[in-house]
């Protein structure tokens, strides 16, 4: 879907931040004048242009604050917040230790936890233990009765962050009776850049703790737990989901049967060979050509090579295989939804690969091109993807009896 910019990953991106628009995280005249003056593919200009646009609308922020005028300020934060993610998205050779990097990161969770402290729904900043550390995180409650009540645990993907995770689900969820308890695993956000912790196969070591942390919340309903996977995060969840079997309800946005043979469709039959095989002298200096003419596959080798731990982009491609369902997707026993994307430009196929496994309570809804959900995620289409997510559980949990 065209939006403002004929580079595909550029043009995604932007449609990406803008659509968050619906949840006060952006406002549309912002995005369009800030695309303007960025050329496609030119990722100077775009962290550039982003991060103005972000310092604009903090600055407004952080004045209305010290006014008091504590909505103007919650909303321009919310802005700045999402604005910052976008201006530090392609730095991606060493994000761990680019300081500019590094502040761009911490200036989009400032701002989102000085927002959050505004809304008008109550949260909660957590850390769930995790091994020897804890995972950062926050608990969005609908009131501050303390009932239990129906709760999403969020799990984000590939390249999002524990603060997206208010535009894409949480700011739906509350309005619905619904808690949401969002974090950053292994991977993403502040654990990946904070404390180092990659990427690993066996998701069900992540989501365990996260279960056992939201159970014991007096504010949610152990019997109403449903498990919500946003782009890496549907397989990631869907794995989790295979051996954790206290949750009611697993959704799945996008479904991603395998990660491995997703990248492997992305790359000529002649370089997959190489890679798999290990011929890396060779391997490498086309994965190269590639990035330097290709924005979508510069970014995503770069992004994977520092949150998988891996030493180049072939190994990184290598150290996706483990990454499938195959063999245990008909261990899912709790009701699931599967999303799919008519125009997904990164997990074409997987969806339906993903529901004709399931061996469960399932349900396959795509979205299309015609209504604007045709993309990744659906981005373009929150309010109606968060529609459809929210009837279904609303069904699901009507359906199974409060114990």
């Amino acid at each position: 879907m065209k939006f403002v910019f004929d580079d595909e990953s550029f043009n995604f991106e932007a449609l990406r931040t803008a659509g968050f628009a619906g949840y006060r995280g952006a406002e549309l005249g912002e995005v369009l004048v800030t695309a303007s003056r960025i050329a496609d593919g030119d990722e100077a200009a775009w962290l550039r242009e982003w991060r103005a646009t972000a310092e604009r609308v903090h600055a407004i922020g952080a004045d209305s604050l010290a006014k008091g005028r504590t909505v103007s300020a919650r909303d321009a934060l919310l802005r700045a917040s999402n604005y910052y993610r976008t201006a530090e998205f392609y730095r991606r050779d060493n994000p761990t230790e680019d300081p500019e990097a590094r502040e761009l990161s911490r200036h989009s969770r400032e701002t989102f936890a000085q927002a959050a402290e505004l809304l008008d729904t109550p949260v909660r900043s957590v850390s769930i233990p995790f091994q020897d550390t804890t995972l950062p995180g926050y608990l969005y409650l609908v009131d501050d009765s303390g009932e239990p009540r129906p709760t999403v645990i969020y799990n984000s993907g590939f390249d999002s962050t524990l603060e997206e995770a208010w535009f894409v689900l949480a700011a739906a969820a509350v309005e619905r009776g619904y808690q949401v308890l969002a974090f950053d695993g292994p991977g993403q956000g502040a654990a990946i850049r904070e404390q180092g912790l990659t990427f690993r196969p066996d998701w069900e070591a992540v989501i365990t703790p996260v279960v056992d942390y939201a159970i014991s919340l007096p504010e949610v309903d152990p019997a109403r737990i449903a498990l919500y996977g946003y782009s890496l995060g549907g397989y990631l969840v869907a794995r989790a989901a295979a051996f954790e079997h206290r949750l009611a309800a697993l959704v799945l946005n996008g479904g991603l049967f395998g990660y491995h043979s997703s990248n492997m469709n992305t790359l000529p039959e002649f370089l997959a060979e190489w890679v798999e095989s290990g011929r890396d002298a060779e391997a490498l200096p086309v994965i190269e050509l590639l990035m330097a003419y290709n924005t979508t596959a510069r970014w995503a080798m770069r992004n994977g090579t520092w949150t998988f731990g891996a030493a180049s982009p072939a190994d990184y491609i290598r150290k996706t295989k483990p990454y499938t369902l195959d063999g245990i997707a008909h261990q899912i026993d709790c009701a699931t939804l599967v999303l799919d994307a008519e125009n997904d430009m990164f997990f074409r196929g997987q969806p339906q690969r993903v529901y004709d496994a399931l061996t469960c309570p399932k349900e396959l809804i795509v979205g299309t091109n015609d209504e604007g959900a045709g993309e990744h995620c659906h981005m373009g289409a929150m309010l109606l993807t968060n529609q459809r997510v929210f009837d279904w559980l609303d069904a699901t949990f009507e359906a199974r009896p409060v114990k």
